[in-house]
């Protein structure tokens, strides 16, 4: 019996130290497996980051080779004219294509230097020049334009800031990108986008963080923040972006330049890149970004074309209406300061307000505007419409490595339904409006359930245009999100985007022009903020957006479906009382 218990011990040890051996070399396989990985991901970074810094390299040899061959070269002088001044000196043959092409590919690597806003310089532009001559009745005839990393263009990846999307260059041009080459414009940097582009922050593992011009400690705003950086830092005259809940007016707001989000497919999105593809409730746009509205209304006017209706025949075919964009009758304003869901920082509100009496002084008729059901706009329609898989998709889509910016956004998306839905009734009675979104992110149960919330947008779009209807309104005004954000705030601050996120889901046009900066009286005025809620979201927007003086700060303008002209028309009549208002004081 003694030697049995003495052998059956032995067993014993044997087997635990069998185990531990196992689970030692278990843990060490894993741990060498995740390292395999983590070098996988860093080779992939490097190799995009390589290709990155060899297109800069070859645009500066570029730059320095024209400045040789052409002494007389002033790059400084060109990069400072307007989009209408230098259309006319490339018509009349006092510019050259080929200077302004290789002054703005200099002033975009200085920007670029400096805010880290470009993913790629396009050489293939240098190649364009050979052949611009044939292009020289199009209505962009030799002007340079940057555009947002996810459009595509022949040869050249749209990762959208993800990896899992590196290495997959176009094998064509995107629609739009055809259409601006037919029209004689030279596509030469692409820019910089937020991981999976769900975010208006500009920051992704591959690319890094791209910086507001104004202010360094500020974000540019997004997902077409590189956009908003290059332009608003003087590095491009013109862009294109993608608005999905403000992608595009908001980089133009926090960088202080003008932007317009026009009706879904009013211009293709054929050949754009996405990381959420398919979900219909919540409308993704193209849309012009600029320095000023006419440079928009230029931009639309080359786009809207034959060409573009050939291309892609889900594209209406009405081209630009110049006659309702140089209109100067009257307009009856809709507008609301506060949409109930939230409250506008001091600096915008005040802007707003100023906006206002400017308009009202002009002889324009306002008339207040209240956005039905807002709370159930945001939660039950857009945020339900936009995760209606939960996020799974995006989530697939990101991947591995998160980045630090979008911790915050995509905690809650991981989370299992169940503990979501234990959470949203934790927080009911203390904070109604995160228990709410928490059980939005949830998402939709079942293709019927989709069906019927798709059934829900229609009618509510419908009752707005009942109420607009009811009103006899032109058009809408409405505050814009600004100030610039301070880092790491944009991904804890989803609750705000019903202020853009609206229009997207109305598929109303909406542009963002900027009317005003942020004085010392705002920046204490943030002491008194309270929000619609007085909740932790409207705390953290508080911190969000301390230390903004001097900032840019703007206000949107919003017409009905397929009616950009109008939208354009009521910008630039914004845009020309502000500035007329500056010269006064």
């Amino acid at each position: 019996m003694e030697m049995f218990n003495h052998l059956h011990a032995n067993v014993n040890n044997n087997l635990t130290s069998v185990c531990t051996a196992s689970v030692c070399a278990a843990g060490a396989l894993f741990l060498f497996l995740k390292w395999i990985n983590k070098q996988k991901i860093q080779k992939k970074i490097l190799k995009a980051r390589k290709r990155r810094d060899k297109s800069f390299h070859e645009a500066k040899q570029a730059v320095q080779q024209f400045k040789i061959s052409n002494p007389d070269f002033e790059g400084s002088v060109i990069v400072s004219l307007s989009l209408p001044e230098l259309i006319e000196k490339l018509k009349d043959g006092s510019l050259q294509p080929d200077a302004v092409l290789h002054a703005f590919m200099e002033k975009a690597l200085q920007v670029n230097d400096k805010l880290n806003c470009n993913t790629q310089m396009l050489m293939g532009s240098v190649e364009q020049l050979k052949d611009i001559k044939t292009q020289q009745k199009g209505l962009l005839y030799g002007i340079p334009i940057s555009i947002k990393e996810n459009l595509g263009y022949k040869g050249h990846d749209s990762t959208c800031g993800v990896l899992s999307k590196i290495d997959q260059p176009a094998l064509m041009d995107s629609v739009v990108v055809a259409v601006l080459k037919r029209q004689g414009a030279i596509p030469f940097v692409k820019t910089n986008v937020p991981q999976g582009l769900l975010s208006y922050d500009c920051c992704n593992p591959i690319y890094g963080q791209t910086l507001n011009p104004h202010n360094l400690q500020k974000t540019p705003g997004g997902s077409s923040g590189g956009e908003g950086a290059l332009i608003g830092g003087g590095g491009s005259i013109l862009g294109l972006g993608t608005d999905l809940a403000g992608s595009v007016r908001i980089p133009s707001a926090f960088c202080g330049i003008c932007g317009l989000k026009p009706t879904s497919n009013r211009i293709s999105l054929r050949g754009a890149s996405s990381c959420n593809k398919g979900q219909k409730s919540v409308l993704s746009s193209i849309g012009p970004m600029a320095r000023d509205v006419e440079s928009l209304a230029l931009l639309m006017q080359a786009l809207l074309c034959e060409d573009m209706f050939t291309l892609d025949p889900t594209v209406p075919p009405i081209p630009f209406n110049r006659e309702v964009y140089e209109s100067s009758e009257p307009l009856r304003i809709g507008y609301y300061e506060v949409d109930g869901n939230f409250q506008p920082s001091p600096s915008t509100a005040r802007a707003f307000r100023e906006t206002k009496h400017l308009l009202e002084r002009a002889g324009h008729t306002l008339i207040p505007f209240k956005p039905p059901r807002i709370t159930t706009a945001a939660n039950e329609l857009m945020i339900k419409g936009i995760l209606a898989d939960g996020g799974a998709t995006l989530l697939k889509n990101i991947g591995k490595p998160i980045d630090p910016t979008l911790q915050s956004q995509l905690m809650p998306y991981r989370l299992p339904n169940f503990i979501k839905k234990i959470l949203s009734v934790i927080l009911k009675p203390i904070y109604p409006r995160i228990s709410a979104s928490l059980n939005s992110i949830c998402g939709l149960r079942s293709i019927p359930e989709l069906w019927q919330q798709h059934t829900q947008v229609e009618e509510y779009i419908h009752e707005v245009f009942a109420e607009w209807r009811r009103l006899n309104l032109d058009v809408l005004l409405c505050p814009m999100l600004g100030p610039a954000y301070n880092f790491f705030y944009c991904g804890k601050l989803n609750s705000v985007l019903s202020i853009t996120g609206l229009s997207n889901l109305l598929n109303f046009p909406a542009g963002t022009v900027p009317v005003s900066k942020v004085t010392e009286e705002d920046e204490a005025q943030l002491k008194h903020y309270k929000g619609c809620h007085s909740d932790l979201w409207d705390k953290l927007f508080v911190k969000a957006v301390t230390g903004g003086v001097g900032l840019p700060v703007g206000v949107q303008c919003v017409s009905l479906p397929w009616q950009e002209e109008m939208c354009l028309r009521f910008m630039r009549e914004v845009e020309m009382l502000t500035a007329k208002n500056k010269l006064n004081k």
